[in-house]
């Protein structure tokens, strides 16, 4: 057996040389004090305290030692299967199920659950070792970048993040359409809806959706898309009474007393960002499994089954019990529309987007003409026209009101006739004795459109003009 040397006291005494790589560092330890108790520079009792083992321990250690030499340190269940292992039986089908090809994307802990469901129960961290083993998964290490961290809100209904997700949910089976996601700030709690664009009308309905259930949030958080953020500049009135443009769903929140945040980046609402990474790695694969290939079907598989499901596995604790929510106003459906206003004419009649709208003549007393009123289209077509909050009666009119045109007896027709000749018009603006008054400069340009010569170069009267003036004729002054 090779030696190698062991400084002791100032000594050099011989040690066994023993493969490091099957022992570990604390065994590898052991030999130093198993060779001190050999050579009887230490007893048995102070090899107890040096290794912190009991002294029957340490005398098994020894005769251990005495009998195989290094091997008789190294444990006894290195290299064999340990007592928590998962039998073969159980392995070889969960990897055969791995492999099928709609589970192909699948990670540890989602095929972990999906693998519970069918009586094939393995920790999501031993899946992730077996795949590693059989060469089915790669470690990936992302690059990592600084975030300010942002503490969640205390309660419940506080604030709500919104968002839409664009993403291929169906694989293929569909055209392409959007998720829009609303997310409690502080419990994680989400709802979900599918619809074809990220339009204001999906903003509503899936708003709508949450405060039916819960009730109105304190604020929205969401991102600095033309749905809720106005480009335009605001009128030179809103100006100076220090309002901004809105959009539709702008002015909404504020009716409602929704506080809108505009977020300055997609990191600034993070958690609603990383609830739509979740959700198009975990729900594409449910609606895969459960064959959805429709938006109905989808929306009914996550109002039904889903939602509840997920928020009772991600949702948490509130750091508060209150629940923030307000009450849901009656006009909830009014609010949630398009109003636009428009002038009313003196014919009482109402123009908005080609449409022509007649006033009841019960609104007589208001005398609207002239004034501003609000055309409001609900999300199901209806139009209310509405007066300082008061809805008016009205009817829609099949064509655009002709407007009365004045009779021929009413128009005055003036004779038009050309001046004579003495009318000042025709009076000459330039007589011969002017040009010797005004001397003709050598500018050479063409004389003027009145008819007057250029204005001398020099800006003095000639000798010409001085010689006339002496005459007594009347100069103009210069």
């Amino acid at each position: 057996m090779e030696m190698s040397l062991l400084e002791r006291g100032g000594e050099r005494h011989p040690v066994p040389h023993v493969e490091t790589l099957t022992m570990s560092r604390k065994e590898r330890e052991r030999i130093t004090v198993m060779v001190g108790v050999k050579t009887n520079e230490l007893s048995q009792v102070q090899a107890s305290e040096l290794l912190g083992l009991s002294y029957r321990q340490a005398k098994r250690l020894w005769r251990r030692y005495q009998a195989e030499g290094d091997a008789g340190l190294v444990h006894r269940l290195r290299g064999k299967p340990g007592l928590r292992h998962k039998p073969l039986s159980l392995r070889v089908p969960v990897l055969a199920r791995c492999a099928e090809e709609r589970y192909a994307d699948f990670g540890p802990t989602l095929m972990a659950e999906e693998l519970e469901k069918e009586g094939l129960v393995v920790d999501h961290d031993t899946l992730r070792r077996w795949l590693l083993a059989e060469g089915k998964r790669r470690v990936r290490r992302r690059r990592q970048q600084h975030r300010q961290w942002r503490e969640r809100k205390p309660c419940f209904g506080a604030m709500v993040q919104l968002d839409g997700s664009h993403h291929d949910w169906f694989e293929g089976r569909r055209g392409k359409c959007v998720l829009m996601v609303m997310v409690d700030d502080a419990t994680n709690r989400i709802r979900v809806r599918f619809f074809e664009e990220e339009t204001t009308r999906a903003s509503y309905d899936v708003l709508e959706v949450w405060v039916r259930q819960h009730g109105l949030p304190g604020a929205l958080y969401v991102d600095r898309d033309s749905i809720y953020r106005c480009e335009g500049l605001a009128s030179v009135a809103d100006q100076l009474a220090g309002k901004q443009r809105q959009t539709q769903f702008g002015r909404a929140m504020e009716q409602l007393g929704v506080e809108l945040i505009l977020a300055n980046s997609p990191q600034a609402k993070g958690r609603v960002e990383r609830m739509n990474g979740v959700l198009q790695d975990r729900l594409v694969k449910a609606l895969r499994l459960a064959k959805i290939d429709d938006l109905e079907s989808a929306n009914r598989f996550l109002e039904q089954t889903y939602e509840e499901e997920f928020n009772r596995r991600f949702a948490r604790v509130a750091a508060s019990p209150l629940d923030a929510h307000r009450g849901v106003p009656r006009n909830l459906n009014e609010v949630l529309s398009w109003e636009e206003q428009r002038v009313v004419q003196r014919d009482w009649t109402v123009a908005c987007e080609g449409k022509w709208y007649q006033l009841d003549r019960q609104h007589e007393a208001l005398s609207l003409a002239g004034r501003k009123v609000v055309v409001r289209t609900l999300r199901d077509g209806q139009v209310q026209l509405a007066y300082r909050g008061s809805k008016l009666k009205w009817k829609e009119l099949p064509t655009r009101p002709e407007r009365a045109q004045r009779s021929e007896s009413c128009q005055t027709v003036r004779a038009t006739k050309p001046p004579g000749e003495n009318h000042p018009w025709r009076r000459p603006l330039w007589r011969a004795g002017h040009s010797a008054r005004f001397g003709v400069g050598d500018s050479g340009q063409p004389t003027l459109r009145s008819g007057l010569p250029p204005s001398p170069t020099p800006n003095r009267r000639t000798k010409e003009s001085r010689a006339v003036n002496k005459k007594g004729t009347f100069s103009p002054k210069l």
